[in-house]
């Protein structure tokens, strides 16, 4: 279930004059209440940030055409019997959907390849593309760096420590967890594959996109100091 917020920015988008307030409201007195994210985490290694390579995006994630920024990362999805399936995810921040995914019982290099490649055939030009991901083993190997540099994309990466930094992706992860994972028991590797496949293909490209890039429009118009006319 979904937030007031959300659900107010979705009654705006389909042409509804409403305000958050009384979205609250209502479902207050319903008692409805959007799902909360768990707050478990599980550490992945990390490698060392080759020295030619910068944070490109220093937090600004909002772009102005697409294909120019893109974030990637991984998560971990629960499968019954202990075991896990891995997704690795790069989202276009011009638009904020997901242009490329992979999934795999391993957490490696081919799982994020896998997903880049995906993100490259869809791409209309060969236009540098600024990829920004965490520090993790993957995306440090030399494997990957060259595999960047021989299709034009440009290798950011995160500060130590700092998961702020990689935020566009996390928020995604965040809402695949909180509105179709978390309220799901996958028996198999398959059921999981399929049924994040629905949510990404069939939810969340299709009726979020541009969640993010209308997110940072509105962070920065909170940041713009005002001006006085007299």
């Amino acid at each position: 279930m979904l937030g007031a917020g959300r659900i107010w920015e979705d009654l705006r988008e389909e042409g509804e004059q409403c305000g958050l307030n009384r979205v609250a409201r209502l479902m207050r007195v319903d008692a409805i209440q959007g799902i909360p994210c768990k707050k478990k985490h599980r550490s992945k290694s990390s490698g060392t940030r080759p020295a030619d390579i910068e944070n490109h995006l220093e937090r600004d994630f909002g772009a102005d055409e697409p294909n120019t920024k893109w974030v990637t990362d991984i998560t971990y999805v629960r499968v019954v019997g202990g075991l896990w399936l891995y997704l690795c995810v790069v989202v276009d921040l011009y638009s904020g959907i997901v242009v490329g995914w992979s999934m795999s019982r391993c957490q490696n290099r081919q799982l994020v390849l896998q997903a880049v490649l995906m993100a490259l055939w869809q791409r209309e030009s060969r236009q540098p593309v600024i990829l920004h991901s965490d520090r993790g083993c993957q995306f440090t190997s030399d494997e990957y760096q060259r595999f960047l540099k021989g299709h034009n994309l440009t290798c950011s990466m995160s500060g130590v420590g700092s998961c702020a930094d990689n935020a566009a992706c996390e928020g995604f992860f965040g809402m695949l967890k909180r509105e179709r994972v978390n309220q799901r028991r996958y028996e198999t590797h398959a059921e999981a594959r399929a049924d994040i496949f629905n949510y990404i293909e069939c939810f969340y490209n299709p009726r979020r996109r541009r969640k993010l890039g209308a997110l940072k429009r509105k962070e920065s118009n909170l940041t713009q100091p005002s001006v006085v006319t007299g």
